[in-house]
């Protein structure tokens, strides 16, 4: 089992930044990609970023490319997303999960452990 805590949600204007940490407990942080995801009030999940098991390999959503970076500290079990420019409809519940056999993936299905979220709310 992995147990997933996100933090750093928050309110910001538009053109603002925030950072999402996501600390990890149980089994051993360095087995797992991890991704971050978000959904937005009455839509679907959405792959947000992903970073390999190293964190040398990181993946984006069109949507976020350019402005939001994804990283990972495995010493201290924790992936980042660091969110810059941030736009009203970047306005989200955002999580954090852990899985990944194949990377990169993109699905819901291929993460095995999630967090309970944290929210994302940014005024226009």
């Amino acid at each position: 089992q992995v147990q997933l805590v996100e933090s750093g949600g928050g309110l910001v204007q538009a053109g603002g930044s925030l950072r999402l940490s996501c600390a990890a407990s149980g089994r051993t942080f360095s087995d797992y990609a991890m991704g971050w995801f978000r959904q937005a009030p009455g839509k679907e999940h959405e792959f947000v970023a992903t970073i390999n098991r190293s964190g040398r390999f990181t993946r984006y959503a069109d949507s976020v490319k350019g402005r939001f970076t994804i990283a990972r500290d495995n010493a201290k079990n924790t992936v980042y997303l660091q969110m810059n420019s941030l736009r009203p409809e970047d306005t989200a519940v955002y999580y954090c999960a852990a899985g990944g056999i194949s990377w990169p993936s993109f699905g819901r299905a291929d993460y095995d452990y999630w967090g309970q979220g944290t929210q994302v709310t940014v005024s226009s």
